[in-house]
């Protein structure tokens, strides 16, 4: 136990000590000092037997004080007390006290006139201490009365975690078009001198994860202004006109810290279209007139202020058009998801916080990862140094890398889930189905490894294919050899159990039809429909789902040969795979026993387990 926690307890228990002698002691005294209650005729009985020296005669009550020892004289001899009878004629009462020799007297009870002030006042006093408490909290700006004081954290020069550019890797395009911004807000004389006026908005717009939040942070450090950082669901509250007043709250705090940042997070919390819902009655009074306010102050003041608003969102086109024209948010930067040469950069910023051993290729690491965000890169390089923990290694070596791709990719393993033996045969054969092909086709990215370890997101093996090369267009070839190598799964569980398949390719065949209808549907890839596109999706372009709401702009006859000619696309897809033909049942059938040994195989062992097979019966090798 440290020093201070040791004289904590002491004070303490010297404090306990006290109070309980204190009470000892007035327990004490009360008990010798208070009159002992009795009846009216006890008291009687006791003045008749001349047990009283004294009796005190008052509206309501008897007090008597009892005879004591005269050889031991005491400072507080014991009383009695007796209640008087009311409506009870008691004038024989002074005869039996002269009848007994006992000293008697009367006074009347009259409270005192400060106990009568206080019994008045002291309500009073307690009302205007709570009520000086209260504005006093709403003063500093705590506690539950400040419903009008914005909650918005301010971050100055001073904060211990800075975040320059240097620490905002993979949005080079956006880090330029906001050195603008910072220069503005370093040297606002030279764009006043020619008349210029910086944009008093700028509206960060991307995916989530690629790092809005943390540029606007690195902004207003290499600005060394101050950030102000606030939350768009923060000034919604249940009472109308509180967001209101938080927004004028916020701006006024503002103009007094200017130079300064405002930054906004998910600013459609506040900021959508007023006309949404309207026509069914479901608009949002209190979100309105927050939105409302803030289009007012931002055309109240002048960038010039040193004032510059930023906000970030994912869904530019929920936001109310007021919000976006010229003179609010002016600027829009795209903060888009990292390719290649970007998530290298990324990886590395991440990196420097861990010991990384120097065989690793940070490189290898971010070809295996397209489509991933900043956040998904920082959570692979955090879960790597776990995993080196619990191994108990000195540094994050690759296996440590590979291992936490394949966690934020695939879910974690569950190798205590147990399979019976036919179904671990059966996933066996069905993801060597999906090896095969993926070895067979000549467009298909690169096969990496097969698996049948179950992972957490429910898939009971997978296979890995891995890019060669960033790609942002795909060609009619490829996603026909990456529809078959979907569907390789089901054609090998029908070539080796005969036709009888299993419901393990429902996600397979999901994602191949999705795949077949936006062929068709989206790309114009269908001779019979054309080069037309069928139906418009209502959801942006940052939040495309399988369950995306459809604008139908084609009639049923037009939807009845979209049907007609997914299936057929789809079943010649599958039958052009080399690996779907008969002669694939040994190939199928070796890498399955060997899945079943195993249960992991990499790309080299499966290239030696096919050595000697032909290339035109099952494979052809890339």
């Amino acid at each position: 136990m440290d020093r201070p926690q040791k004289h904590r307890w002491i004070f303490t228990a010297a404090n306990l000590f006290l109070i309980a002698a204190m009470l000892y002691l007035s327990t004490r005294f009360y008990s010798s000092t208070t009159p002992k209650v009795v009846s009216y005729s006890e008291f009687l009985n006791e003045i008749r037997a001349g047990h009283l020296s004294d009796v005190q005669i008052t509206e309501r009550e008897l007090i008597g004080t009892l005879k004591g020892d005269p050889s031991k004289p005491q400072a507080h001899p014991p009383t009695i007390k007796a209640t008087r009878l009311p409506g009870v004629d008691e004038s024989e009462l002074p005869k039996e006290l002269e009848a007994h020799p006992v000293k008697f007297g009367g006074r009347i009870e009259q409270g005192s006139w400060f106990w009568n002030m206080l019994a008045w006042l002291f309500p009073l006093l307690f009302i205007l201490v709570i009520y000086g408490i209260g504005m006093r909290r709403l003063a500093q700006g705590a506690g539950p009365l400040t419903f009008g004081k914005n909650r918005a954290e301010i971050h100055d020069e001073s904060a211990r975690a800075q975040v320059t550019f240097d620490d905002v890797a993979g949005v080079d395009e956006a880090k330029f078009e906001l050195e603008e911004i910072v220069d503005f807000l370093r040297q606002p004389a030279k764009y006043q001198k020619l008349g210029g006026r910086i944009p008093k908005g700028v509206l960060l717009v991307g995916p989530p994860g690629t790092g809005k939040t943390l540029l606007a942070k690195a902004v207003a450090v290499q600005a060394k202004v101050a950030f102000f950082s606030i939350s768009g669901s923060e000034f919604v509250e249940m009472f109308v006109g509180v967001g209101a007043a938080r927004v004028r709250d916020l701006f006024e705090q503002a103009k007094l810290r200017a130079p300064c940042i405002v930054f906004i997070d998910e600013l459609d919390a506040i900021g959508k279209s007023r006309s949404t819902g309207r026509a069914i009655g479901f608009s949002n009074d209190e979100r309105e007139q927050t939105l409302n306010q803030l289009l007012a102050e931002m055309d109240g003041f002048d960038s010039s202020d040193g004032v510059i608003i930023m906000a970030a969102t994912n869904t530019p086109e929920v936001l109310d058009p007021a919000l976006l024209r010229a003179g609010r948010f002016d600027r829009q930067v795209l903060v888009d998801r990292p390719d290649l040469r970007d998530r290298i950069e990324i990886l590395k910023v991440h990196a420097r916080k861990i010991r990384l051993a120097p065989e690793t290729d940070l490189a290898a690491v971010a070809a295996r990862t397209p489509g991933m965000v900043g956040a998904d890169l920082a959570n692979i390089v955090n879960e790597a140094a776990l995993l080196a923990v619990r191994r108990g290694g000195d540094a994050v070596e690759m296996r440590d890398l590979e291992e936490a791709t394949d966690r934020v990719m695939l879910g974690l393993e569950k190798k205590s889930r147990v399979m019976s033996p036919e179904e671990k045969e059966r996933v066996s054969v069905h993801e060597a189905g999906h090896a095969l092909v993926a070895l067979s086709v000549q467009h298909a990215d690169p096969l990496h490894r097969v698996s049948i370890i179950p992972r957490s997101i429910g898939a009971l093996g997978y296979t890995l294919q891995l890019p060669t090369q960033e790609r942002f267009l795909m060609t009619n070839p490829q996603l026909e050899d990456q529809i078959a190598v979907l569907l390789g799964g089901r054609t090998a569980e029908e070539i080796h159990y005969g036709g009888v398949v299993s419901t393990g390719a429902a996600d397979d065949l999901e994602r191949a039809s999705a795949l077949v209808r936006q062929m068709i549907t989206r790309f114009g890839m269908s001779e019979p429909l054309g080069p037309i596109t069928y139906g418009r999706s209502l959801a942006g372009p940052f939040l495309r789902t399988p369950f995306d709401m459809e604008e139908r702009n084609y009639s049923e006859q037009t939807a009845e040969r979209i049907d007609n000619e997914s299936r057929p696309s789809s079943m010649r897809f599958t039958r052009a795979s080399p690996g779907s033909s008969r002669n694939a049942r040994e190939p199928i059938e070796r890498i399955a026993a060997e899945l079943m040994r195993k249960e992991t195989l990499e790309r080299a062992e499966l290239d030696e387990l096919l050595a000697d097979v032909p290339a035109g019966t099952a494979a052809l090798r890339q």
